[in-house]
């Protein structure tokens, strides 16, 4: 397959399954857009070999797209429709091979149930599923500050605490509980109000306090927007502005989480683009 066919795959696969993201890589310029498309192909790979209940041995499987990944890195791409338009993308955004293996790292994680005890251990949990990512785009989006690595990180926190927000009920059902245990007890929370269709008073409250969590994030990440290069900014912006809109939805739900799948709809998302490509 030829690097232009492999691109235009990646760009189906973000078309069809990049909910929040694919609608803010119409801002880039085309080779910024392709890239960001072949990112998230990856990615979703990986996600599909976690989740995927049809795979016999899902480790297995993860191992080997790892081993896949440092040969077609290697300049030895196995056959598979998302690698060169990948390797094309890593080669010209020089973005660090570390990234994706750590990317790996993470979706294994999710292997197996899960029961975080502390924030440190939710932070480190977030850093390996979002923040990562986020540290790959801004390479793309192109940036020369230092400090734009740090901001990059806390931004991926912002972002998958609101997912995890988001999919409290559907994670705890998947026997993953993300919130630390150390807050279940402070606020009196059992394991099983995750899995409820109503919401305890307990609940939440520290819904709220982990939503409050989340917002101190997206502030202190908010610089972000200034360190990358004049012509990615807008994408940055609509980025932030989507996520950080799905949590103010999910206060405005008064964070009831558990009898809806609270959603950012596409009108919305399309303000927010417009709103950014012109700020």
């Amino acid at each position: 397959m030829t690097v232009a066919e492999s691109y235009a795959f990646c760009e189906g696969v973000a078309k069809s399954q990049a909910k929040n993201f694919y609608v803010t890589f119409l801002l880039l310029k085309p080779e910024q857009r392709q890239a960001m498309c072949a990112i998230y192909a990856f990615m979703r790979y990986c996600d599909d070999l976690s989740d995927d209940a049809g795979i016999a041995d899902r480790a297995a499987a993860i191992a080997r797209w790892s081993d896949d990944l440092h040969a077609a890195l290697a300049g030895k791409a196995p056959d598979n429709p998302i690698w060169p338009a990948f390797v094309d993308s890593v080669e010209r955004f020089k973005i660090p091979h570390q990234y994706f293996d750590d990317m790996i790292t993470g979706v294994s994680s999710d292997l197996e149930p899960r029961r975080v005890q502390t924030f440190d251990e939710l932070y480190r949990y977030c850093y390996h599923v979002a923040s990562v990512v986020g540290l790959t785009i801004i390479h793309v989006f192109r940036f020369e500050s230092p400090q734009a690595l740090e901001l990059a990180e806390k931004c991926g926190i912002a972002f998958q605490l609101t997912n995890i927000l988001r999919d409290v009920r559907e994670d705890a059902d998947n026997d993953r509980i993300y919130w630390p245990a150390e807050d279940l007890q402070r606020f009196g929370v059992a394991p099983e109000d995750l899995r409820r269709t109503t919401l305890t008073p307990a609940l939440k409250k520290m819904l709220a306090f982990e939503a409050q969590r989340a917002r101190a994030y997206y502030e202190e990440s908010r610089p972000l927007i200034e360190l990358v290069s004049l012509g990615s900014r807008a994408s940055l912006r609509a980025l932030i502005g989507i996520y950080s809109r799905l949590l103010e939805k999910i206060v405005a739900a008064d964070y009831d989480v558990l009898s809806q799948r609270v959603r950012v709809p596409n009108w919305e998302k399309f303000w927010i683009l417009f709103r950014s490509r012109w700020a």
